[in-house]
């Protein structure tokens, strides 16, 4: 536990400056580095590291669609550039099977395709609300909160008072108690930035409708951990890397990320349909 502690501290020292910074070049830049890592490490996971065809236009959408994100001042064109994209990767990965006389089968593309895309663009889709959202530069906050707080509590919570496993066959150590006790301090959590943000920043937090949506970011944050443990589960892999001492890999702390950026996109565009502001 103490090696975990430690590098927790080590990797807030280094978040929270590019945090500070995120209306520089400098956040879309590490966007575009831990996209790329996060890449290597499943393709790695999956056996696909070395099969330079099938993976580098991967490797290239993860790098450069942040720059063009931060450089297009227009969130329609950030939207039509990644549909593109998607597209165009899954036009040649196509191709490639079609013309590679089986040295890439569909499986390989379909795979390959698949956690790609949910990783290059769950990514991008943290730059885009901090960009293009309605006082985004705060809300995107939302998206570390509610993943590493529900993370912590649902491990503390599960390591005193866990008794009944949550999904054995996918994540032995998880508990129904840890579960609850991430839930409950994620809502907690999104309460205390809305008061916060109301104090320092001017806004005008509807706190039970961030209370409500923190309950279903805490679910979409277990969700995209489980799913993670899932694809690790049927490659026979512990860890995706081992770039985090008693951690793991860069998808090892970013697998709950993924998910809750999709979340809180999905959180924003309620808002915006039912007119509630968030804050």
């Amino acid at each position: 536990m103490l090696k975990r502690i430690i590098t927790s501290i080590f990797a807030l020292c280094v978040l929270v400056p590019i945090l500070l910074l995120s209306h520089t070049w400098v956040f879309p830049i590490a966007i575009s580095v831990v996209s790329v890592m996060c890449l290597f490490e499943m393709f790695r996971c999956m056996g696909y590291h070395k099969k330079f065809a099938l993976t580098l236009p991967a490797y290239a959408i993860s790098a450069l669609l942040p720059v063009f994100q931060r450089i297009f001042e227009n969130g329609a064109k950030v939207i039509a550039l990644s549909a593109v994209c998607a597209v165009a990767y899954l036009v040649y990965a196509f191709a490639l099977v079609i013309w590679s006389h089986g040295r890439f089968t569909y499986n390989d593309m379909a795979s390959s395709v698949l956690t790609s895309l949910y990783i290059v663009f769950a990514m991008n889709m943290i730059l885009y609300i901090r960009d293009f959202g309605n006082n985004g530069h705060i809300i995107y906050l939302l998206i570390f909160i509610g993943a590493w707080i529900t993370d912590i509590f649902a491990y503390f919570t599960g390591v005193f008072f866990g008794k009944h496993k949550l999904i054995e066959d996918v994540s032995p150590k998880k508990t129904i108690e840890g579960s609850i006790g991430g839930t409950v301090f994620c809502a907690l959590s999104f309460v205390a930035t809305g008061i916060i943000a109301d104090m320092f920043f001017g806004c005008n937090a509807n706190l039970i409708f961030l209370g409500c949506s923190g309950v279903f970011i805490s679910f979409i944050a277990q969700i995209g951990d489980l799913i993670m443990s899932v694809i690790k589960r049927h490659y026979g892999i512990k860890d995706y890397g081992k770039i985090f001492p008693g951690h793991g890999g860069m998808l090892d702390r970013f697998d709950s990320i993924l998910a809750v950026s999709v979340g809180v996109a999905a959180m924003c565009m309620i808002s915006f349909v039912i007119n509630i502001p968030i804050l």
